[in-house]
């Protein structure tokens, strides 16, 4: 009997001191009570104490929570609808407000959060045509993001990690009307590239041309010089092989003469016998 007493205040003491024990993971976020009023929410991870029945302790998940939102319309600053898609990750950061604003409800702090969300696109697109909102980087979308919902979620007690657009698309009849506006932007601009090409293309060939003629110049003209300096020393040769020896050169002369007037048979000639011409056809004595 005094052993079964023994084993029972044992087991008493052990639940007693199982009910002062408490631990926190690192994934986790403790806040504790004392009779509904919290009194501690800054627990680092290991095992820590409370009082039973005076003290309680709730724990919520502090891992990082992906938010996916769902495909919501927003009017650009021409007044086009645009449909984004978009996703938040998000973490507890202050315990405390996470508890007391949204009740620790995870779900909660989503819906919360997601109104947030889309007034921020709501007010960031409303300032952007759809033509910046192509041309924008993501990142510089994402960054202000980030800092027009840091503030107001950390009411919330939430810390927000990032904020990503997955896909920005137009509602067909928009689509239509800007793809046409794209294309004769495009077709504007392949207008003004070919016209400069043509412009460049005319230059480069009139100054083709401009070298084609100067080249050909001065190509005569050197070729004008060299047959110059040629006659000249073709009629220096001929003046000195002249004067070496007169009469063989009037005789080679009027051979040549000959050889090119009798060369055709039905050619005819009227000429005085006596003539200088045939000089070389009577004998010599």
């Amino acid at each position: 009997m005094t052993l079964n007493k023994i084993l029972i205040g044992v087991a008493a003491i052990l639940f007693v001191g199982l009910m002062c024990v408490f631990t926190v993971s690192e994934t986790e976020k403790a806040i504790k009570f004392k009779l509904g009023e919290i009194v501690r929410n800054d627990y680092e991870p290991g095992i820590h104490f409370k009082w039973p029945i005076i003290n309680n302790v709730k724990k919520f998940d502090s891992r990082i929570q992906t938010m996916d939102t769902s495909p919501e319309r927003f009017l650009t600053a021409e007044k086009k609808n645009v449909i984004v898609d978009s996703f938040v990750k998000w973490r507890i950061g202050d315990v405390k407000a996470f508890y007391t604003v949204v009740g620790g409800d995870i779900n909660q702090a989503n819906l919360r959060l997601d109104q947030i969300i889309k007034d921020a696109f709501r007010s960031e697109f409303g300032r952007r045509d759809i033509t910046q909102l192509v041309a924008t980087d993501r990142k510089a979308i994402r960054q202000i993001l980030i800092d027009r919902t840091t503030q107001i979620a950390a009411d919330l007690g939430l810390d927000i990690i990032d904020v990503q657009v997955k896909r920005i698309d137009l509602p067909p009849d928009v689509s239509s009307s800007v793809f046409r506006r794209m294309e004769a932007e495009r077709e504007r601009v392949a207008r003004e590239f070919r016209s400069q090409g043509s412009e460049a293309a005319e230059r480069i060939r009139s100054d083709a041309d401009r070298q084609r003629v100067v080249i050909l110049a001065e190509a005569f003209r050197e070729a004008e010089k060299l047959r110059g300096e040629g006659d000249a020393i073709s009629a220096d040769t001929y003046a000195k092989a002249f004067t070496r020896d007169a009469e063989f050169y009037s005789f080679y002369r009027s051979i040549n003469a000959y050889k090119e007037t009798f060369n055709n048979p039905e050619r005819m000639m009227v000429i005085d016998p006596e003539s200088e011409f045939f000089k070389y056809f009577k004998s010599q004595k």
